[in-house]
């Protein structure tokens, strides 16, 4: 509440609770574990699954810990911020977003005993940078270094990626198509190993299970063949883009055509069709295969 001209100003809503200190450290401390309780049990081999029934009774079967918990409709400050957590996690690396957010837990369990035994805050935080730092030094002992030579590694990196995805009958498969899209695109750049992800379109089909997933090294385009006779694929393709309809188009300005015989009307049709046939054998001269 603030002061104007010496009347009190609400700033916030009426019937907004507000607390502080240690009352409010133990408020943010219980939302934030609430939202790690929540995807804990979706984590590890024997991980289960979440059914998330909406407003609509739409419902969402996943473990997927960003899912799960961009479907949960939270209001509390603090639980929003350990969403922002899992999304974070899941921008820069694609995974681990449900162990971020347990981590993220755990760490503020501790933080909790510690403020209990009237350790100051700031010391806690100083203790987490200091424990990041070691815990960043032992990771980088325990990596192992990994090339695009080493296929069958990458392939492991590929199917952990996609436990829980519920895709694990296809895992392999796919694993192997990943690693063998990943290498296509990759370049050297200043003495480093860069991939493109634009690079690589993922295209989804229904009717078919993941296991018929496939590799296309060029271009696949979601169309319908104009006519049946058309080929579905074409190897070394010479592409003509064009940026304009092949139709006769319409005068700019308003213009009556008048038809008084059925032979003008014939003539008419013809015409068109001449210019349209015009258009194509142009585009044939070029020796394009692709339009």
């Amino acid at each position: 509440m603030g002061q104007l001209g010496g009347q009190p100003v609400l700033i916030l809503p009426e019937g907004t609770l507000r607390t502080t200190g240690k009352d409010a450290q133990r408020n943010n401390i219980a939302a934030a574990k609430a939202v790690a309780d929540a995807v804990k049990t979706t984590l590890g081999p024997k991980g289960m699954d979440k059914m998330l029934v909406d407003s609509i009774g739409d419902i969402v079967i996943t473990n997927d810990g960003v899912t799960i918990l961009e479907e949960m409709e939270i209001e509390h400050p603090a639980a929003k911020m350990m969403v922002e957590v899992a999304k974070t996690q899941n921008e820069e690396t694609g995974d681990g977003t449900t162990t971020s957010v347990i981590l993220a837990g755990e760490l503020l369990k501790n933080a909790e005993e510690l403020l209990d035994q009237e350790v100051h805050p700031t010391v806690i935080t100083k203790g987490f940078k200091i424990a990041k730092e070691e815990a960043l030094k032992i990771l980088d002992k325990l990596s192992k270094p990994v090339t695009l030579e080493d296929t069958e590694d990458l392939k492991k990196i590929a199917i952990t990626a996609m436990s829980g995805k519920s895709v694990e009958k296809a895992s392999p498969k796919l694993a192997s198509l990943v690693v063998e899209a990943v290498r296509s695109v990759a370049e050297k750049k200043d003495g480093k190993i860069v991939v493109d992800t634009d690079n690589i379109k993922r295209l989804k089909k229904h009717g078919a299970s993941s296991e018929e997933t496939e590799l296309i090294r060029g271009i696949a385009i979601d169309k319908e063949v104009v006519h049946p006779g058309m080929p579905k694929a074409i190897k070394d393709a010479k592409i003509a883009l064009l940026d304009v309809a092949l139709e006769v188009k319409e005068p700019e300005t308003d213009a009556q055509i008048r038809i008084t015989s059925p032979e003008q009307m014939q003539a008419f049709l013809e015409q068109e069709q001449k210019m349209l046939k015009e258009m194509v054998e142009k585009i044939a001269a070029t020796g394009a295969n692709v339009v």
